[in-house]
């Protein structure tokens, strides 16, 4: 049996007299796709800021290859290998694609008299052009500003740039959001490319046929907590809509256990 990647206990999150998470589960593994999935409201987007370090969790443990760990900021999320890509993307539109890649990781070269430093542009363009290369994306110019760019160009520049420097896990929100049907395709072929690595993908999303075609496992929230997992593999929309709305009884019926284990 796989140990999970990264594993949530318990998580519990108010937020005033709202409970946002409500001692909610999670668990991911090495090299798989897993899709979180929820009505509005179901506490996906607090999850993935508990484990992304953007918010701490009022109680429960989380778990980094079975090691408990404290995500106080994000930076705590991406020493331990975890980065996110929201989908706003967090680009920025006048930088091209080479500088977005190394935002906030430049690459510099010494200065005069080894005192001043220098962004090092030919040496972020080259890691640049090998990264896009090793995941499949095609951008005839990685010099061009990414405001230039289509929204399936730029969903993968903030993949990339997160692949780049996470070892453990990628969280996506809504990865495909407002994309053609091709630009669409691209995206999964990316994160498929990425699952291969190793690299475990925990995809936030609503489109459920997008979900059951690209994800190894689904987790289902509701009410702030995970009340079903299924194995992508023989599971249907209905499934997992009746898991989302309570329709399904996860606690007895015929979802309940599946995927208990993970991978093996």
């Amino acid at each position: 049996m796989a140990e999970p990647l990264l594993e949530a206990r318990r998580l519990t999150k108010r937020f005033g007299h709202v409970t946002a998470l409500g001692e909610a589960d999670f668990t991911a593994y090495p090299g798989e796709v897993v899709a979180l999935i929820g009505d509005n409201g179901a506490g996906k987007s607090s999850l993935v800021k508990a484990l992304s370090g953007a918010v701490t969790p009022d109680s429960g443990e989380i778990l980094v290859e079975g090691r408990p760990v404290r995500l106080e900021s994000p930076l705590d999320a991406r020493r331990h290998g975890i980065e996110t890509v929201y989908q706003d993307l967090a680009l920025a539109p006048d930088l091209d694609a080479a500088a977005n890649l190394h935002l906030g990781r430049e690459i510099y070269r010494g200065g005069l008299l080894g005192r001043l430093k220098v962004l090092d542009s030919a040496a972020m363009r080259r890691s640049a052009v090998k990264a896009f290369a090793e995941l499949g994306v095609d951008l005839k110019d990685v010099g061009a500003p990414v405001a230039t760019l289509s929204g399936g160009q730029r969903q993968s520049v903030a993949v990339a740039r997160a692949v780049a420097f996470a070892h453990r896990i990628i969280f996506m929100d809504e990865p495909t959001a407002a994309l053609g049907v091709v630009q669409r395709g691209r995206v999964l072929d990316t994160v498929r490319r990425v699952r291969d690595r190793g690299i475990c993908v925990v995809i936030v999303s609503h489109n459920m046929p997008e979900v059951l075609s690209v994800a190894d496992r689904i987790e289902v929230l509701r009410l702030g907590r995970r009340v079903a997992r299924f194995p992508a593999a023989g599971t249907s929309v209905e499934d997992l809509v009746g898991a989302m709305t309570g329709a399904l009884d996860t606690a007895g019926g015929p979802a309940a256990g599946r995927g208990e284990d993970g991978p093996r």
